[in-house]
């Protein structure tokens, strides 16, 4: 088993996490990363308490990150977990990483009486799709819909 640390997710870690998407999305985001952990870590009020952001370190280098946080009352949800980010330097595939700071995640969750926790994934992203499940993550009660303006 690899060893790995789990601590809370810094604004310095923006560039890294960057750096991780990037090789995972093939897209570079470099404004989107720096603008929203900034905002991520600089809430203020009851919201705060309730956003949660990881970092998995080994010998000093950050190797995986999970985002997250509590939403409430959006399409007529009680207040619930959202994971709106995870992501993995693929080398450290396969080793518990992710899941380890899945069940973080969940665990802090759990800790302020959340009981439910949601996600997106693409339909095509199997990868994804099969690390939820393995978590235990099935089909919630919501179904998403879009509109293509394109057309």
């Amino acid at each position: 088993m690899m060893k790995f640390t789990i601590r809370e997710i810094a604004v310095e870690d923006a560039g890294r996490i960057r750096e991780i998407d990037a090789v995972n999305s093939g897209i570079a985001k470099e404004n989107y990363w720096k603008a929203r952990i900034q905002k991520f870590k600089t809430q203020t009020g009851d919201e705060s308490q309730h956003s949660l952001g990881y970092v998995a370190e080994t010998e000093g280098k950050i190797i995986a990150y999970i985002l997250s946080e509590v939403r409430a009352w959006e399409f007529g949800s009680p207040p619930c977990g959202w994971i709106f980010a995870v992501g993995i330097d693929p080398p450290y595939r396969r080793h518990g990483v992710a899941s380890a700071l899945c069940r973080h995640v969940c665990r802090q969750f759990q800790a302020v009486g959340i009981k439910h926790i949601r996600t997106m994934v693409r339909r095509d992203n199997l990868d994804m799709l099969s690390f939820f499940r393995a978590s235990g993550f099935r089909s919630g009660p919501f179904v998403e819909l879009e509109l293509d303006l394109d057309s």
